[in-house]
């Protein structure tokens, strides 16, 4: 029955299939090039989902539904929506939990990619990633600039990316048994760390480093004293680095200023918003754990309870900074739909490392699953606009890799 669907398919479809295979290659190119800018994404989203329609992909989805990545982001999905039956209406703010459903475009992405059409994702995806971090160094050294306000990049985001490129360089060195390559490898580790060390996302540093760290260790767990060698070899580099970096210093000096500030009972600095925002959150959740307050009411629950909560210590913080997300990845989704959400997004963690150990690139997966899980504990990391879209594409492409090999 799936065969002839199939057949149909392509007899609606004009007979020159070269055209069209030229068509969907082109989609996947685009979306690896375009995901980079919110308004390219306009255009490459839709095209690439057009692309797995024409290539049956709709007909392929009882095989995507046994992924457990897949499984993972439609219940999350699926959760979010049960959750604007209890949530208040209208709808206003920016609406930031929209974003849990881009994660949706995995679906199409991996179902197109083959042993053909990976080349051209993987090539693309290397040659944008590269243009993309030239222009930062490049604005950086030449305007000292935090992120790349060319392309509406934050430094939170650049630093993001900086950090996942790290960890799969020092992925890929501890998995090669070439040591020129081994070599290459770390270099482009220690030159993405140089850079990210000048970037003001001290967090994204400190992640980057543990998942790093993880990674020798579960190379090496066997072989410790070469473990700890590159630990002390680590350090060493790592305090060059922050010695040679004044972004570096001044997060450290911002550091000791706001717990100053919170010692005063002063919350309106980057650290005590977030402990505020963590506070009221979890307050919130344990008044609803089972359902949440709806999908997208967490930020109103904020800015009502405040009022009150605590006295009204926190009261004036949305004079501070206008109040968008709860800066956690488990207290967003808890607010928005409980516990039940908070599960799923421990079973969406669960199912990216999946990916990458049923493809014998656990390595990988234990290094970018762990960055994915320590930056949810300080940032809404899932809901950024750009680096889950880019963890998603590398774990497609690591999938399909892996299947390649199996044939070859």
């Amino acid at each position: 029955m799936l065969r002839h669907s199939k057949i149909l398919v392509y007899r609606l479809m004009p007979t020159n299939n070269t055209r069209w295979e030229w068509f969907i290659r082109f989609a996947l190119v685009f979306f690896c090039v375009g995901f980079w800018r919110s308004e390219w994404m306009l255009i490459s989203s839709p095209l690439l989902i057009v692309a797995w329609f024409i290539d049956g992909g709709a007909y392929r989805l009882n095989q995507m539904f046994k992924v457990p990545l897949v499984q993972a982001l439609l219940l999350l999905c699926a959760l979010l929506l049960l959750g604007l039956l209890w949530s208040e209406w209208p709808q206003n703010g920016r609406m930031k939990w929209l974003k849990y459903f881009a994660l949706l475009i995995f679906i199409p992405f991996y179902s197109l990619m083959n042993k053909d059409r990976l080349p051209w994702a993987l090539g693309s995806l290397i040659a944008s990633y590269l243009c993309v971090l030239a222009v930062g160094v490049y604005q950086w050294l030449d305007i000292d600039a935090q992120g790349i306000p060319l392309l509406g990049m934050s430094y939170l985001s650049f630093s993001a990316m900086l950090g996942i490129g790290a960890i799969v360089t020092s992925g890929i060195a501890c998995m090669n048994a070439s040591i020129k390559l081994q070599i290459l490898f770390v270099m482009g580790t220690l030159t993405l760390l140089f850079i990210q060390f000048h970037q003001n996302g001290r967090m994204f540093l400190l992640v980057t480093l543990i998942s790093i760290i993880l990674i020798i260790f579960l190379r090496y767990k066997i072989e410790m004293r070469k473990f700890f060698s590159i630990l002390l070899l680590m350090l060493i580099v790592g305090v060059a680095f922050a010695y040679s970096s004044p972004a570096f210093q001044v997060r450290l000096m911002q550091i000791k200023s706001d717990i100053e500030l919170l010692q005063q009972g002063n919350h309106s600095s980057s650290l005590g918003y977030r402990l505020a925002m963590w506070d009221v959150g979890l307050h919130g959740i344990a008044e609803r754990p089972l359902s949440g307050f709806g999908t997208g009411v967490p930020e109103k629950y904020f800015d009502k309870t405040i009022v009150t909560y605590r006295n009204g210590l926190y009261k004036d913080l949305p004079e501070f900074q206008e109040t968008v997300h709860y800066h956690n990845d488990w207290i967003e989704i808890g607010m928005h739909v409980g516990i039940p959400g908070m599960l799923t997004l421990g079973f969406l963690l669960w199912g990216w490392y999946q990916a990458f150990y049923r493809s014998n690139l656990n390595l990988l997966g234990a290094g970018l699953v762990s960055f994915i899980f320590l930056a949810g504990f300080t940032e809404t990391f899932i809901i950024f606009s750009r680096t889950p879209i880019l963890l998603l594409i590398m774990t497609a492409i690591a999938m399909n890799w892996n299947e390649r090999e199996r044939e070859s």
